[in-house]
Parts: structure tokens; sequence; C-alpha cells
């Protein structure tokens, strides 16, 4: 097999293999080289097919990436697919389906929140460790009763601030929003509302619309017609695309503005001309080409970015958060110890919990009282230009 020679790969070696060393002892048990089993629920299908395949590449590439690093101590991982065809129902299932497999180690879920959300019980009856995609922040809090679950995501509050500096910065002071009408979206406009409260910024409207829909011109007309300066699209990647090619058919001459969730392809396609000049909340590995790397973490994320994109054909802004959520599982359970070949999910689940790493999404800390680990730093403003997601200068 060839060696993996990526930045990534050489932290990965570094980072994983010794803390396997740190805890072997000389006349210790046998090596374990049983594999480790992950998890994946994913929208493989539906209405966030689109995200879902972009997550399901990224965990393939980056188990691929792990299993020829050397990182792992003779171990490699296996990855377990379902498609929840993005219905909460069906997620609910596979879930169950995993937790019973007593080979799984841990979940790692989509972007979905409502599946996220529907599954938490289930998740925690069965003691199984699970990182969801999904931004949400039911999905992890109170973390009391949600000791088994862990998100990576950007969280709703860290996106309002981030949105609500940029509106002060550039003076506006009305805004309309369109939001989905489910638990992250809700989330949002609560989020939105507490920043613009101590921000002197006025919503003017707003419109929600379902998950599900692919048309969203009514709710831009409305939006519109309440003249603001500014409107905020707080929807899935597929919906903010819409929404901007929607508003601009409306006459709407503001500034557009979309929260974290809304980051879809790096590359804009058809949208190109509706989105240009629109502003993005997002991490900086989306555009981490026009960063200068001058840092290991930094060299690392323009290796995946460079990986996944020579691999695709393109990027995906949430690929990171999947490719994370790997390299968490396979360190905690190198660090979890136990007899060689058993699965000890609680002891993972530990590891999980006080975890910390500089990942490809940005800086990730784990602890007893937070389980939603991208730190507010992760994000920065991406502006549209001539196509695709630029660093805001």
């Amino acid at each position: 097999m060839t060696p993996f020679r990526s930045a990534t790969a050489t932290a990965l070696a570094s980072t994983l293999l010794a803390s396997m060393l740190a805890g072997c002892q000389f006349g210790g048990e046998a090596r374990d080289t049983s594999p480790i089993v992950i998890a994946a629920d994913l929208e493989l299908s539906g209405a966030a097919a689109g995200a879902g395949k972009a997550y399901r590449q990224a965990l393939e590439l980056k188990v691929e990436q792990l299993n020829a690093s050397g990182a792992l101590n003779g171990r490699s991982i296996e990855l377990l697919l379902k498609d929840n065809r993005s219905d909460a129902s069906e997620s609910l299932r596979n879930i169950a389906d995993f937790s019973n497999d007593s080979r799984v180690s841990a979940i790692i879920m989509g972007g979905c929140n409502e599946c996220a959300v529907g599954a938490v019980r289930t998740i925690n009856e069965k003691q199984i460790p699970t990182i969801a995609l999904a931004a949400a922040g039911a999905i992890t809090s109170p973390v009391a009763e949600r000791r088994y679950v862990f998100k990576l995501a950007p969280n709703a509050a860290d996106s309002a601030d981030a949105l609500t500096v940029e509106l002060r910065r550039r003076s506006i002071d009305t805004v309309g929003i369109l939001h989905t009408d489910d638990t992250y979206g809700r989330e949002g406009v609560t989020a939105l509302q507490r920043e613009f409260d101590n921000a002197d910024i006025r919503v003017v409207a707003q419109s929600s619309v379902r998950a599900t829909d692919t048309e969203v011109d009514r709710q831009a007309n409305t939006l519109s017609a309440a003249s603001p300066e500014g409107i905020i699209v707080w929807t899935s990647p597929e919906q903010a695309m819409l929404a901007a090619g929607a508003v601009k058919r409306a006459g709407f001459g503001g500034a557009l503005f979309l929260d974290a969730a809304a980051a879809g392809d790096l590359f804009l396609g058809s949208a190109s001309k509706a989105a240009e000049r629109a502003t993005l909340v997002f991490t900086q590995t989306m555009v981490i080409d026009d960063v200068i790397a001058t840092t290991p973490a930094k060299a690392a994320r323009r290796q995946w970015f460079q990986d996944y994109t020579a691999r695709f054909g393109g990027y995906h802004g949430s690929s990171s958060f999947a490719a994370d959520a790997v390299q968490l599982i396979a360190d905690a359970e190198l660090r979890s110890g136990g007899p060689a070949g058993q699965v000890n999910r609680d002891a993972l689940r530990d590891v999980l919990e006080t975890s910390q790493l500089d990942g490809l999404s940005g800086p990730i800390r784990m602890t007893p009282d937070n389980h939603s680990g991208l730190m507010p730093q992760a994000l920065t403003t991406l502006v549209a230009r001539n196509g695709r997601w630029r660093l805001a200068s």
C-alpha cells in the first residue's frame, strides 16, 4: 500500500502513536489488531442527499488516509454506512441496528437536525458514543441527559454573534430573516434576536420554510417587501442558493447574509450570479487555499482541502466535520484501552468527553459540561466572489 505522505498523516502519526506508546508496558498484553468499527447514519437520499454525499466522501477518504498512515498501531478502521433517506424515523431504526451490533465502537450521524434530536433518547439508553454533524443545540444540551451524544457543527449562538458583528461593521440596522421551521432554525431566530437586542438591529420581516421545500419565492417576496437593509438566510445549502435567486427576482438590492449551516459547495455553479457578494459565516477550511499555512494545523487543513478536491473534483464545506469525527473516535478508541478485541463504549465516551484537537475544521474542545466541540474562533467571514467562496478581506 502506498504510504500517505500528507501533513495530516504526519500529525496523526505523531499524536496517536505517542498516545499509544505512552500506555504500553513491557510484558503487557499482546497488541490489539482488531478493527475499529465506526458506523455512519447519513442522508444519502432524500432532501438532504447533497450534504449526505459529501459526508460519505469525507468519511471514506479520512478512513483511507488513517488506515494508510501507520497511526493506528497495527489496527484499521472499518466503516459501516446506512442511508436514513433524510427521514428521522429511518434514522432511528439505523441507530438501533448499529447499537445492537457489538462490533461498533461509535456512530457518526449526518447533518439532519431532526434525526439527531430524535435519536438522543435511544443513543443514551443504548449507551453508544455518537457524534452528530448537525448543528442544533438540542442535540447535546442539556448534557446531563445526553451523556453519549456529541456534535461538531457550528453552534447557533456563535453564528449569530459572528453575523451580528458583520452587520454592525457594515452599519446595517434593519434585517429580514428566512429560516427553516425546525429545531435549528428556531434556535437561530432566538439567538439572532438576543444579539440584535444588544446591537440595536431591528427585524422588520421574518419568514420560514420547511426543510423539504424546493420553492421559496413567496417567502422571498415577503422579506423584500419590507425593504430591509439586509436579509439573513438560516437554511440548508440548497435552500440558501434558492433564496439567493428568489430575493434577486423579488428586486431586493440589499446585502445577503448566510448562516454557517448554509455552507455547501465551494463553487456556486448556477447560483453564482445571484449569490455574488453574499456573506457567509463559516470555518476557514472552506477557503484554506486563500490562507498562508503558517502553522501545522493550517498546513493539515490545506492538505485536506487539496486531497478532497483532487479526489472529488470540488470541495464541500462540511466535509471537514466528518473527517474530524473519524479522527476523534479513532484517537479515543486507541486511548481508552481495555482487553484486545473488545469494544469498551463507556471508556471511549469518557475519552471523547475530554478530547482536544486542532482539527481540520478548527479548534475542537469537548468537556463534561459542553459536548459541542467546535470553538467559536473556528468561524470567520467569507464572501461569494466570481463563482466561489473567498476569504473576506
